[in-house]
């Protein structure tokens, strides 16, 4: 579920803007709409309906270079002059990347006309750069981008507009972002994200405008990546459809994907009764059904969709009854609980999600698919003077799923060095699970005496509990709430 970006149970709100005027005209039918220039180029030999200083660098304070920006009267795809950017390394000191936005300083343009952005471009080095438009760093409502690599040669780039008649009074002409990238053992051109074995680079671009060429495809626009999306949750559930794009075939044979902002998409939700979805592509689960979340383009149906399937409100885990004085919580809102609490500080390969919910103010931890799962937080814990263990659960996944507990002790030292002074022991769960209902499960410390997959003989230390475990062979879903000791 990376295409989605998860909410706490979040409210949403509109604002209404309301318009007064204190006295009013009729619009003359001789009235024209105000248009704005559809001037399309950019930089020829010098920057086009643009100031001098066209450039405006991302925030240095967070590591842009401003320094490696300027103009070459040597170098020039045509005319006598073009753009040269020096990609600095990640260590320079006046930062370790460069990037920005060519902005349109009066009204903006009229881009309606034109179906791509394109220039041409060469480097020293095959490194990759993220291009684009449509960002002003003011409102930012139609940003397009991708990634283009350089060649050693002048080469001709475009990008096309998903929508152009969105683009009528557009200011960000054109965006670029380039790092340096590991240059050692293949031909990797990845941007890298660490500081090894990288270098700076030049590269020039000339000739950037946009055109109508006529030969692009329609888009093939997507959503959550184009895949098909299905979720079970609850009324309250909230989500924001992400990776959103669109692909192109150029007409010469290139296919290109892009990125896109979320204005350029309508959405919509086949029942609005169970899931409603914003034009900025909030969803929230309002009832009890089925509902899919569709996108599009114009009139072209983008490829994936969220399929949501609610139950209706949920039900949370039933409050604690113990005494605050007698408990040692690890993870409840009803008491005090450990600092730095972790609900995966390490998980099995197979693990497929883990997540904190939250519905009607308490949360709870889900997983889903595990193999095995550990729950960590800062130190031990000393639960000797204690004879049980609290949790609450609610099996997701069929009857019949697995599910061990264990403890681990770090030993004397509280740290986890395997077992050369630490402890475990597991308890199984399994027959007192019961799916879709939450079970309150107290189990006595004495009866964690199973052996672990750690390496763990059974009836651990209680002095240090550094971790609880769950483990499932067979791929166990569950919600957990309200673990402590008492």
């Amino acid at each position: 579920m990376k295409a989605l970006t998860y909410f706490k149970n979040t409210l949403l709100t509109g604002l209404a803007l309301a318009f007064t005027v204190s006295c009013e005209r009729d619009i003359s039918d001789e009235a024209v709409e105000a248009t704005f220039p559809n001037t399309p180029d950019i930089f020829t030999d010098a920057p086009v309906g643009l100031t001098d200083e066209f450039f405006e660098s991302f925030d240095p304070a967070g590591g842009a270079n401003t320094a490696g920006f300027g103009t070459d009267n040597n170098e020039a795809y045509e005319g006598t002059s073009s753009i040269r950017i020096d990609v600095p390394a990640p260590n320079d000191p006046e930062g370790g990347f460069i990037g920005g936005i060519f902005r349109d300083r009066g009204e903006g343009r009229d881009l309606s006309g034109y179906d791509a952005l394109t220039f041409w471009a060469k480097g020293t080095l095959t490194g990759n750069v993220r291009i684009g438009f449509g960002s002003d760093f003011d409102t930012d409502v139609y940003p397009v981008a991708t990634v283009i690599q350089l060649t050693s040669g002048w080469k001709k780039y475009i990008i096309p507009i998903p929508d152009p008649s969105k683009l009528v009074q557009e200011r960000g002409l054109f965006l670029f972002s380039a790092g340096s990238f590991d240059v050692l053992g293949n031909d990797d051109t990845t941007i890298a994200s660490s500081y090894n074995d990288n270098v700076g680079y030049t590269f020039w671009m000339d000739e950037l405008r946009f055109e109508n060429l006529g030969t692009i495809s329609p888009p093939a626009p997507f959503i959550l990546g184009g895949q098909n999306e299905e979720l079970d949750n609850f009324t309250g559930f909230t989500a924001t459809i992400g990776a959103l794009g669109a692909a192109f075939n150029l007409g010469n044979g290139q296919n290109i994907s892009v990125e896109a902002s979320k204005a350029y998409f309508e959405f919509s939700s086949t029942d609005t009764s169970v899931a409603t979805v914003t034009s900025s592509g909030d969803v929230s689960l309002i009832g009890a059904g089925t509902a899919t979340i569709t996108g599009s383009i114009g009139n072209i149906q983008a490829n994936g969709s969220l399929t949501l399937n609610s139950t209706g409100s949920f039900v949370n885990a039933p409050d604690p009854t113990q005494a605050t004085a007698d408990v040692v919580s690890i993870y409840s809102e009803s008491y005090p609980s450990v600092s730095g609490f972790n609900p995966g500080i390490f998980a099995g390969s197979n693990t497929q999600l883990i997540s904190v919910q939250t519905f009607a103010g308490n949360s709870h931890v889900r997983y889903e698919g595990i193999d095995f799962i550990g729950i960590g937080w800062d130190g031990t814990v000393n639960v000797t003077g204690e004879t049980m263990v609290h949790l609450d659960v609610q099996l997701t996944s069929g009857a019949g799923s697995a599910l061990v507990m264990e403890l681990i002790d770090f030993g004397p030292d509280d740290t986890d060095n395997g077992f050369g002074d630490g402890t475990a022991g597991g308890f199984n769960l399994s027959s007192q699970l019961m799916e879709g209902q939450w079970v309150s499960i107290d189990v006595p410390l004495s009866s964690f005496t199973l052996p672990t997959g750690g390496g763990g003989s059974g009836s651990p230390n209680l002095a240090n509990i550094g971790y609880i475990v769950f483990v499932s062979s067979n791929g166990a879903s569950f919600l957990v709430d309200n673990i402590y000791f008492y």
